[in-house]
């Protein structure tokens, strides 16, 4: 591994993400992935796919947003690599392209929600804790 093919997926090839996105996301199953991806696609929500040699390894959701506070940005919703593709630089690849795809978007900075166990990650590719804390209420 080390060599990828980074591009977006069809909406069509969506189905096929399931089996590496199920290991990120373990409470949704085939039907309930593919709803929220094509109601999230209605703003914007795309998903990237990195390939080694023909086959997927990588996934990343991602979505223009624009808020008064931060103004135009990315935000990745998700990157899940496939178990047996850890390591190999494919997170690192899905994340050049993101901000590549913020870039010529004229966005200047991405942001998104990172799980305690991935800071370390994303420190590594340039990455800082925000200042802002996320929150959250149940209802």
């Amino acid at each position: 591994m080390g060599q990828f093919e980074i591009r977006r997926l069809e909406p069509r090839e969506w189905d096929g993400v399931f089996p590496i996105v199920v290991q990120l996301r373990p409470h949704l199953d085939r039907v309930e992935f593919l709803r929220r991806a094509r109601r999230q696609s209605h703003g914007g929500y795309e998903l990237v796919g990195a390939f080694s040699e023909g086959r997927l390894v990588g996934v990343l959701g991602m979505r223009p947003v624009h808020t008064l506070m931060r103004g135009a940005h990315l935000h990745i919703d998700d990157i899940v690599i496939d178990e047996t593709a850890r390591k190999s630089g494919c997170g690192r690849a899905l994340m050049e392209y993101a901000e590549a795809d913020a870039r010529a978007r004229g966005m200047s900075a991405v942001f998104l929600d990172a799980r305690p166990e991935a800071i370390g990650f994303y420190e590594v590719v340039g990455y800082s804790l925000h200042t802002a804390p996320s929150m959250r209420k149940l209802l």
